[in-house]
């Protein structure tokens, strides 16, 4: 997969999206914002990115501290373009995998790429739910957002008090042509949290189009307003969406 075109592409499909709608709407699944104020994270959190590969960063950077964090009156579209276009060179600059800080350790820099690809496909599923408007993905792209999810959500503390000792969650997405790719299960085993792709049963399994497994991981849309089948032990399921916030 391309991640910087498909990044790129997200982007731009985000951007257009905030500007059919109202900048004062409330986004419910980002309490206490609206598209406005959404819009503007995703903005200054590419160009935070792209600053940070460019400084070959050690250490988190200030998002107020980045240069052009807010978009000029008139002109977001080409500011939102812009931030994206600017991540992508700042990886092409240093190259892909020169090492930089993370939240989840150093990874080399093209791993921006990827993680700021699905920030956006999130957030734009906020803004169409916000809108009332479809959200429309990929399988593909819905399955791997799944697991570079599951990659960061390992390593926060959350994960150990979502998932008991011993206890598995198992996703088997439904659409054609994912195979092996498609079913992920998630487990504990002492104080360590992980997830592997694997084709097999778990404490609770939800079955469904990735699409919809991604929504619910996210916390984006209950289970229940999807087509997700859900088979075992519910109460682990529910642990893991009361506790797992990211």
């Amino acid at each position: 997969m391309d991640f910087a075109a498909e990044f790129l592409s997200e982007n731009k499909s985000f951007g257009a999206l905030i500007a059919n709608g109202d900048p004062s709407a409330e986004v419910p699944t980002c309490p206490g914002w609206n598209l406005q104020q959404l819009f503007r994270h995703v903005g200054r959190g590419n160009r935070w990115a792209a600053q940070m590969v460019l400084e070959q960063a050690g250490e988190a950077l200030d998002p107020r501290a980045v240069p052009d964090g807010k978009p000029p009156e008139g002109a977001e579209t080409q500011w939102l373009d812009a931030g994206g276009e600017k991540l992508v060179a700042a990886v092409d600059q240093i190259g892909g995998e020169v090492p930089v800080w993370t939240f989840v350790g150093p990874r080399p820099a093209a791993w921006w790429i990827r993680r700021r690809l699905y920030e956006v496909l999130v957030h734009r599923a906020d803004a169409a739910l916000a809108l009332g408007q479809p959200f429309e993905v990929s399988p593909e792209l819905a399955g791997d957002a799944i697991s570079e999810w599951l990659d960061i959500v390992v390593h926060t503390p959350t994960a150990t008090t979502a998932l008991a000792d011993g206890h598995s969650i198992h996703l088997h997405a439904t659409d054609d042509g994912l195979g092996d790719v498609g079913e992920w299960t998630l487990s504990r085993q002492g104080e360590s949290v992980s997830w592997r792709y694997e084709h097999g049963k778990g404490s609770v399994a939800l079955r469904g189009a990735a699409a919809d497994l991604l929504l619910a991981l996210t916390r984006r849309r209950p289970r229940e307003s999807s087509d997700i089948q859900t088979f075992g032990d519910e109460t682990v399921w529910q642990s893991w969406v009361d506790h797992v916030t990211f």
